[in-house]
């Protein structure tokens, strides 16, 4: 197998460090080139399900209730670096590659998870101490959500309520309210007429019993 290939004959062997170690470490430094590429990092929102990004992708959110770090075996252990991970690959995979956001999401998941583990963390810890601080819908914490939030996700995982419920808090910042209380119409007027299709293909499909 040439040198130039996927998978070139290495001396494998050499390596002075067990194979975990050094995937760990490589995992790691790709992490670190995806946050230098981060413009901005907001953490002074409301945000369901903990973070998301701008329309643009400019801009990555992470619940301003969500605290930085947890203690895992007596560890310090900055979680903001793996939320940010799975919204950049979510996105970028949305974006650029055109995938429906509960494909991108599980990609982006898998990812998150492996950095996780490069970090020697369980993963039943991590989200464990990540369910804790989840805003969904109707909780009261839901009071100021960022005016160019990328509805994308909760549209097509079909979470309606909570995009009505987003529409009663939009921040009053710098973008106009009025552009997402826009998108947000369309999106409630999209949603109905899925509503009143499945509907009536639900009724013709009793019918032809």
């Amino acid at each position: 197998m040439s040198s130039n290939s996927c998978h070139p004959n290495a001396p494998h062997e050499k390596l002075k460090a067990p194979d975990w170690y050094i995937s760990s470490r490589m995992l790691d430094r790709a992490l670190d080139a995806i946050l230098r590429r981060i413009k901005k990092l907001d953490r002074k929102h409301d945000i369901p399900y903990l973070a998301g990004y701008s329309q643009d992708g400019k801009t990555i959110y992470i619940d301003r209730h969500l605290p930085k770090s947890f203690t895992y075996r007596g560890r310090t252990v900055e979680v903001d670096r793996f939320l940010i991970l799975h919204e950049e690959v979510e996105k970028t995979l949305i974006d650029q590659l055109g995938l429906h956001y509960l494909h991108a999401h599980q990609i982006a998941t898998r990812a998150e998870e492996a950095a996780v583990h490069a970090q020697r963390i369980t993963w039943k810890a991590y989200d464990r101490f990540m369910q804790e601080y989840v805003k969904q819908i109707g909780d009261e914490r839901l009071q100021k959500v960022p005016a160019d939030l990328d509805l994308k996700p909760y549209r097509d995982y079909h979470d309606y309520d909570l995009l009505l419920r987003m529409e009663k808090h939009l921040a009053r910042d710098k973008v106009p309210a009025g552009v997402k209380k826009a998108e947000l119409k369309n999106y409630a007027s999209a949603f109905r007429e899925e509503l009143r299709v499945r509907e009536r293909h639900a009724a013709s499909s009793d019918g032809a019993r």
